[in-house]
């Protein structure tokens, strides 16, 4: 018998296990099983919270197809949630190891409980070889794919983890899993990637649809908002302060140019809570 809790950050939803006090194994087949809407409890993924030598906790996240990835923006919001919430810590700064290294959560109580989480979501990274991305061009802001029956221009950059951005006309309107799904195993991208497509609505205002690698289209990213605004203001398309509207919410995302790191604020909600008997 495992506990569990269903959270999300603006409808990216996870499922959450303390796997401190629990002994959880089979992780991979574990996530698969959990993540399914018709069979299981249905998320994006699983997210473990774990102990850690050099922080004060230590998250591990599998998508929906059993694949660990490096780190969740909007997951990892809800594991500051979690970790207060549940009384695993009582400060209100909490250092989190993730495989995209060390992130620092600024949480917002109300009533004793988490309502908002800040990010330090460290520095992007626009080194091809480490986003990773086959491409001559540094910082990488033209790379032309084809999709089908559609060219595009990418910026990639990581924020711990892959991403490619490109400008739509109207994300509303874009078939966002036609195209995504194709681009998310592009040659150019040695581990895939996730993909953003964005629409600018003004210097302080950007919409966003992604293609997550592993999982498809999700209602929120937050790494993928972090990485859209870097590639916006790389490109001179917006200010370094920036509302970046998903299908699930939105989020503020800051670049500081003083410190060169981006910072995430952003929701985490707790959906409910249950135990799994077993996973057949």
């Amino acid at each position: 018998m495992i506990k569990f809790t269903k959270m999300h950050g603006l409808g990216n939803d996870y499922v959450y296990m303390d796997a401190i006090h629990q002994h959880i194994e089979k992780e991979s087949s574990l996530a698969q099983f959990v993540s399914n809407r018709h069979f299981g409890i249905g998320s994006d993924g699983l997210i473990l919270i774990c102990k850690s030598d050099v922080a004060d906790f230590k998250m591990r996240m599998f998508n929906a197809d059993g694949s660990e990835a490096e780190m969740c923006g909007n997951g990892i919001r809800c594991v500051g949630k979690f970790v207060y919430d549940k009384g695993l810590t009582n400060k209100t700064q909490v250092t989190i190891e993730t495989l995209a290294g060390i992130k620092i959560l600024q949480l917002n109580v109300e009533n004793g409980k988490v309502k908002t989480v800040k990010v330090d979501m460290g520095e992007p990274i626009l080194e091809p070889k480490k986003i990773p991305v086959i491409s001559e061009e540094k910082p990488v802001r033209n790379l032309e794919l084809k999709a089908e029956d559609k060219k595009f221009k990418f910026t990639c950059v990581s924020m711990g983890n892959p991403h490619a951005i490109t400008i739509v006309d109207n994300t509303k309107e874009f078939d966002v899993e036609r195209y995504g799904k194709q681009l998310e195993i592009d040659k150019a991208f040695p581990n895939k990637t996730n993909v953003e497509f964005i629409e600018i609505v003004d210097k302080n205002h950007i919409k966003m649809r992604v293609w997550e690698r592993g999982a498809g289209e999700t209602l929120a990213c937050g790494t993928g908002a972090c990485a859209s605004v870097v590639a916006c203001v790389l490109n001179k398309l917006t200010e370094n302060i920036v509302n970046v509207e998903l299908l699930g919410g939105t989020l503020e995302i800051e670049w500081n140019r003083e410190d060169n790191h981006v910072y995430m604020t952003g929701p985490a909600v707790t959906v409910f809570e249950g135990e799994l008997l077993q996973k057949e």
